[in-house]
Parts: C-alpha cells; structure tokens; sequence
C-alpha cells in the first residue's frame, strides 16, 4: 500500500533558509543564480515558498516564466520536476500507467514455471515495480523521501479544461489513488510552478488556489542588466545597443514580438560573430535569432530596421551625453568644496 498523511495540518512549510528569510534577500539570491527578478514577482515567489500554494505565472512566451521554476530549484537545491502542457494530456502521461509489456512477460514466464496462485500473480503484476510514474506522481512521492521538489507545470492554458479539472483537485490535496495500491500523499507539499501564455483563460476556480503574477516584457533597464547577468561576455555598447533596439522592436506591430529569450539568443549569437556594435548588415543577418515568422521578417525589413537603428544610436549617444555632462557638474562642485574646506 502507498504511503498516508492523515491530516491535512501535516503538510508543513517549505523551509526558506534563514539568508531567504525576507524578499529583499530572496529576490538577491534569484540575482546570485542569475535571474533578475522586480519586487512584486520576488514578492510573489516569497508567499508561494511561506504559504505552500502554488505560483500562478502569465506572461507572453519568453518573458521568463519557466525559467523562475529552474531558478527555484537550483537556489533551493530542489530536484525540478517538469509537465510539459499540450492537447489531450490524460492521466497515463501526467500520472502513472502500466508497465503492459513487462506484466505480459511475467505472466508468461510464471505459466512455464506452472504457477496458478491468482491472487499472488495480481499482486505481483499490480505491484510498484510495475508502475510507470509520470511527473506529478514523482513530485508527491520525492515528499516522502523528506524532499519537496519543485514541480513545473509548464505552458496549462495547451492543456484541455478536463485535465485542469483534475489539476484542481491535485492541488488541493496533494494526494494521487491509485485503485491498485493505494493513496498515495504529499508530506509536505512541493513548490508548484504553472505557467501559461494565456491563449485561453485559465480557470477561476484554479486561479484562485494559487498565487498569481503576470511578467511583463522588461523595461530597458531590467533587460540590460539580464543580458549583462546571462552573457557577461557581450561588450557593454553591444549589450545597450541591442537592448534598445529590441525594445524599439516591440512598438512595431508583429505576429509575434520577440521576448527576452530572444534577447539573450540574439546577444550570443552577435557575441560568436565578434560583433562589437550593431549595424545594420549584422541585424539583417542574424533577424532570424529574433524574428521568427516570414511575414514578421518582411514587415520590419522595409525600412524598419534602419529607422529603429538611427533612433536607438541617437538616443545612447543623448545619454552619454547627458552622463558625462553630469561627471563634470560632479566632479566641479567636489572641487569646489576641497576649495572651501581649504
């Protein structure tokens, strides 16, 4: 039979370290284990690890979603667990299944041996070694080992309302019956981690057992210092200049806007070229690293591309303008006070 918590008071918190024990250091330790993380999502991340719900994240594709599940687990040193979301997920691919081939093969190998005790050949056909155990029967069964892992149910607004129905119950109770052997339940509840693109609503029964934190494209600043975080090899012009260029990219109108995952592909990709600067023979060569539909590619080729460039080199060149008009006014008044001092 599988293992039992009788109640439910027994699920206990997930221990946040003592250098987590607030989200100013929660949200640096996300930074040490490079992801940039505002306020408000480090926020969220604090109560899902304090509360045990789970963490509702929307958000266009490639704004770091999952990436907050393999933070997670990684600063945690948790094993992550990952349900990859599609259409027609049924339970023999988020649960368990029969090992059919294995059972078929035992059950001939007792009837050569003459064996005929039924109910020792159901027990030993319909027994754990025979179980295949998909993602979210590995995520309650690592609890009993006194381990809470993170488990990522990626991308759920791909999944039919019918497995969202019993994601709900999962949720709530953190327990799988399985007819065969028993229930089995959660110890302690592991770090739930949902995401969606949002191409369909998630349910507001789901929603509201979770935590819920939509992630936005980043501002240019936030952007910058990612890139800078995730590939500290990109030269620092570079690293600004194409940061203002994706930021300009995303006010013109396209299928599909290129996210930050597209940003640190793009920055790699011009780092491996040696590229120091952009311009526009190496934007048009390396498009597809941002851009990942024709018509999107065509869209901004006419013209686009240049018009977007100018501005983002007019406007690096006011800033640094502006900065080191500011170094000057700095360093003129602490003259002026060494002098007054004097």
């Amino acid at each position: 039979m599988g293992l039992h918590c009788d109640q439910r008071s027994q699920l206990c918190e997930v221990n946040v370290s003592p250098e987590l024990a607030s989200i100013d250091e929660l949200q640096q330790s996300l930074y040490e284990n490079t992801y940039v993380a505002d306020r408000a999502l480090a926020t969220a991340i604090y109560l899902t690890l304090k509360l045990n719900k789970p963490l509702l994240l929307e958000g266009e594709a490639g704004v770091g979603k999952t990436q907050v599940a393999k933070t997670l687990a990684e600063m945690l040193q948790r094993p992550l667990i990952r349900l990859q979301c599609y259409e027609g997920l049924d339970v023999n691919s988020t649960i368990y299944e029969w090992n059919y081939t294995r059972q078929m093969l035992h059950i001939r190998a007792l009837e050569l041996q003459g064996c005929a005790d039924t109910a020792e050949l159901e027990r030993d056909l319909f027994g754990p070694d025979y179980l295949i155990k998909r993602p979210l029967l590995q995520a309650i069964e690592l609890t009993q080992d006194g381990i809470a892992p993170v488990l990522l149910i990626d991308e759920l607004d791909r999944a039919d309302q019918e497995f969202e129905a019993f994601l709900l119950e999962l949720l709530s109770d953190f327990q799988i019956t399985i007819p065969e052997i028993g229930t089995i339940k959660a110890t302690q509840p592991p770090v739930v981690v949902i995401t969606s693109n949002r191409t369909r609503e998630v349910h507001d029964a789901l929603k509201r057992r979770c935590i819920y934190h939509w992630i936005d494209y980043p501002a240019p600043e936030k952007e910058y210092l990612i890139v800078t975080l995730r590939v500290p090899s990109a030269p620092q012009r570079l690293a600004r200049q194409l940061v203002e260029f994706v930021q300009g990219l995303r006010q013109v109108e396209l299928y599909k806007v290129p996210g930050i995952a597209e940003t640190l592909d793009w920055a790699e990709a011009l780092v491996t070229l040696d590229a120091q600067e952009l311009d526009l023979p190496i934007i048009t060569d390396t498009l597809g690293v941002l851009l990942k539909y024709q018509d999107d590619i065509d869209s901004v080729s006419k013209g686009q591309l240049e018009r977007i460039l100018q501005e983002v080199k007019a406007r690096l060149q006011a800033q640094d303008q502006v900065a080191i008009a500011q170094k000057a006014a700095d360093e003129f008044s602490a003259s002026s006070i060494s002098t007054t001092d004097r």
